[in-house]
């Protein structure tokens, strides 16, 4: 019988699995005092390299931040380069979704008249690759000089060169001229990668539905935290549906039904068929009017069934997709910490947030 041609993947990435931060080290990150206890905790980890390189010129939340984003860099392209030949268009298209949240943020960064330094820091990139560079689509080199342009309307200008960034703003340019409501312009950016990206993950060897059953669980969670953000606000209906994205499990035509709940506590009830503990956050959401606890809960479902079910299928795509989902989640929980340490958040209210522990 001819060996799977993801034998070589399953090799080289089962022994990274214990490089992600173990269950022990996220109580001392969590009860840290500052950013900068913060870096001092996970100085014996894997970040500890970026957090070297970095300290002579970057300190605090900056560090922290160039740490956790370097750090994920290497990974994807670990699983990117552990990927056969047959599997890295699929590895690729999915690794442009940090294109698109680079290009999101750098659009936020000019709507808001942000500093160049500031958000250059906050890329998703190292000091040579972007995270989506495997896509073939923007280089370093590119984003600096998006960052130096003066204003989202020169921003879009020059993402025309990139495949179809630039097209998908170009359109909503007079809107945004009139409203300067950044948020369409980074709906329609969110909504064009899921197209893309679904439409691309077709059956060729036959496990590509794992990673589809893993973008529609995705598009879910983005889903039924639209449904909460919009009830907390009363926003109506018509606002829902405007900012739906299509192609999960949860479909709009459910969404009115879902809405019709007479407030937030009783919507997460009706979404706890598709995510189990999103209930969890009703404490939360009662006692603060946060939100969080429902984010987190949405995360922790997702993660823990697609795991199990990337997990089950090693011979394939799922061993690099259970990788990045690892590492995804981990790069979520070290910022939730950094900033909730940041904002002087209690280590109670930043413990139940945390999915990376409960993996």
């Amino acid at each position: 019988m001819a060996s799977s041609p993801y034998a070589s993947a399953l090799g080289r990435l089962l022994p990274e699995f214990p490089a992600f931060l173990s269950r022990d080290i996220w109580p001392p990150l969590v009860a840290a005092r500052d950013p900068a206890e913060v870096a001092k905790v996970l100085e014996e980890t894997a970040y500890a390299p970026y957090l070297d390189a970095a300290r002579a010129t970057h300190q605090g939340l900056s560090l922290v931040e160039i740490a956790i984003n370097r750090t994920f860099v290497r990974r994807n392209r670990k699983a990117y380069e552990a990927a056969p030949f047959a599997g890295r268009p699929v590895v690729a298209l999915y690794l442009a979704r940090y294109d698109v949240q680079n290009i999101e943020l750098i659009l936020s960064a000019k709507a808001q008249g942000r500093p160049v330094h500031d958000t250059e820091d906050s890329l998703i990139s190292s000091r040579e690759i972007s995270a989506g560079l495997y896509a073939g689509v923007l280089t370093l080199d590119d984003y600096r000089n998006l960052l130096e342009q003066p204003t989202v309307e020169a921003v879009a200008t020059q993402l025309v060169r990139y495949n179809a960034y630039g097209t998908t703003i170009l359109p909503l340019l007079e809107a945004y001229a009139r409203t300067r409501d950044i948020f369409p312009i980074l709906h329609a950016l969110e909504v064009e990668y899921y197209r893309g990206v679904l439409a691309g993950v077709k059956y060729f060897q036959g496990d590509e539905w794992i990673v589809r059953e893993l973008l529609k669980s995705e598009i879910d969670g983005k889903n039924a935290l639209l449904l909460l953000k919009a009830k907390a606000a009363s926003l109506p209906l018509e606002e829902v549906t405007a900012r739906w994205i299509d192609g999960g499990s949860l479909p709009a035509s459910e969404s009115a039904d879902l809405y019709g709940a007479r407030g937030v506590p009783e919507l997460a009830e009706r979404l706890a068929p598709h995510f189990p503990s999103i209930t969890e956050g009703n404490g939360e959401f009662q006692s603060s009017g946060s939100l969080a606890g429902y984010e987190s809960a949405t995360e922790r479902d997702r993660a823990v069934r697609e795991l199990k079910r990337l997990r089950a299928y090693p011979l394939s795509l799922g061993v690099i997709f259970a990788y990045l989902l690892r590492a995804e989640v981990e790069r979520d929980d070290v910022r939730r910490v950094t900033f909730g340490r940041l904002y002087g958040l209690a280590a109670d209210r930043i413990e139940p947030l945390l999915v990376s522990p409960r993996l």
